[in-house]
């Protein structure tokens, strides 16, 4: 039998967190704007700017040395991540699925502290993740340049007042912040420090992967819900695996082959089971089906009947998930529903953040 592999992203199709814009509203004050605002910066940066060297998820980067300048430490940040774990319906029992029936990995943007809080909750081993690495502890910073960083602190929440305002974005005056004062500051040391698993550093790991165990990238399934998951999402489309989206924004949605939209993980369970069993084409040919005629699907299909008899119970008084092929007749409404699942499920700030 082929070596099948699962591969997922952790924020979002697996917890509801974003676990650095929950420290930046726990420690800096009015800290989901400041985020918030950083957060489409980065955004605009990848998909607009196209900044060169520049990758998907850097936030996590570039509020390092504020992280500092209100003195977090490491300390602070396991402390929270593992008070503050929260995962989407059903999600442990889908990496314990997938964990059981194939080699599994978390690729993920979110800092170790994070990772390492939700693996030691799922008993998921530490070794089959990867995250981005922030060691506060290891760097200082100065009074003078804690000031300079609350001053940057108080333009950004001004920015974001005439951004909630107005829509626009004011890029100028982030673009100096952060690329032309903060570089010139010794706690720009930290930052230099900090590799981002993001973008393509995601599709590294995934290639990683692949070629650690020696196995095709068409016996991968990855999930990703975001503009981190761009790059790997399209590699294994394009090498023939099988790429999903879950509770997707527009740009994961665009790059998956398969979307769902879902307030449980058990419809991702459903292709994880036939992925560990069977080829990409069957799983196809399934999502085919079930968009059509779900009970019809499942009398059809060779999966697990304690997961069929479970998806019936979950949602037997609800709408049923969303599991499509995506294409360019229904891209439009997949991603509308998959935005309202976004912010139902994860709230309305964190939902709509990229």
């Amino acid at each position: 039998m082929v070596k099948k592999l699962f591969v997922t992203d952790c924020e979002g199709p697996l917890s509801l967190n974003d676990n650095a814009y929950e420290i930046s509203a726990e420690f800096i004050p009015n800290g989901n704007e400041f985020f918030r605002i950083i957060s489409l910066f980065d955004d605009y940066l990848v998909d607009i700017a196209k900044k060169v060297d520049y990758h998907s998820g850097s936030t996590l980067k570039l509020i390092a040395p504020f992280f500092k300048a209100y003195d977090i430490t490491n300390k602070d940040i396991v402390k929270f991540s593992e008070e503050n774990i929260f995962f989407v319906n059903g999600a442990p029992n889908t990496l314990d699925l997938a964990k059981k029936a194939m080699d599994s990995f978390i690729i993920s943007t979110s800092y170790g502290q994070y990772i390492e809080a939700i693996s030691n909750s799922i008993d998921f081993p530490i070794e089959n993740t990867y995250y981005t690495i922030l060691d506060l502890d290891s760097y200082e910073v100065s009074d003078e340049e804690k000031k300079r960083l609350f001053h940057f602190r108080e333009l950004i929440i001004d920015i974001a007042k005439k951004e909630s305002k107005t829509g626009v974005l004011d890029v100028d005056t982030l673009n100096n912040i952060f690329f032309e004062e903060i570089p010139k500051m010794k706690i720009a040391k930290l930052t230099d420090s900090i590799n981002i698993v993001g973008g393509i550093g995601k599709q590294i790991a995934l290639e990683n992967i692949l070629s650690k165990f020696k196995v095709d990238s068409k016996s991968v399934i990855y999930i990703g819900d975001s503009h981190t998951d761009v790059e790997p999402l399209r590699f294994t489309k394009q090498n023939g695996g099988i790429a999903i989206s879950f509770n997707g924004n527009d740009v994961a949605i665009k790059e998956g082959e398969i979307a769902i939209v879902s307030d449980n993980t058990i419809a991702t369970s459903l292709l994880v089971d036939l992925h560990s069993k069977f080829n990409k084409d069957y799983i196809l040919e399934f999502v085919k089906s079930y968009s059509k005629d779900t009970k019809r699907a499942f009398e059809s299909f060779r999966i697990n009947f304690s997961l069929i008899e479970e998806f019936n119970e979950i949602f037997k008084d609800k709408d049923l998930p969303i599991i499509e092929i995506v294409n360019e007749d229904n891209i439009e409404r997949i991603t509308s529903e998959s935005l309202k699942m976004r912010k139902k499920i994860r709230g309305h700030e964190i939902g709509s953040l990229g």
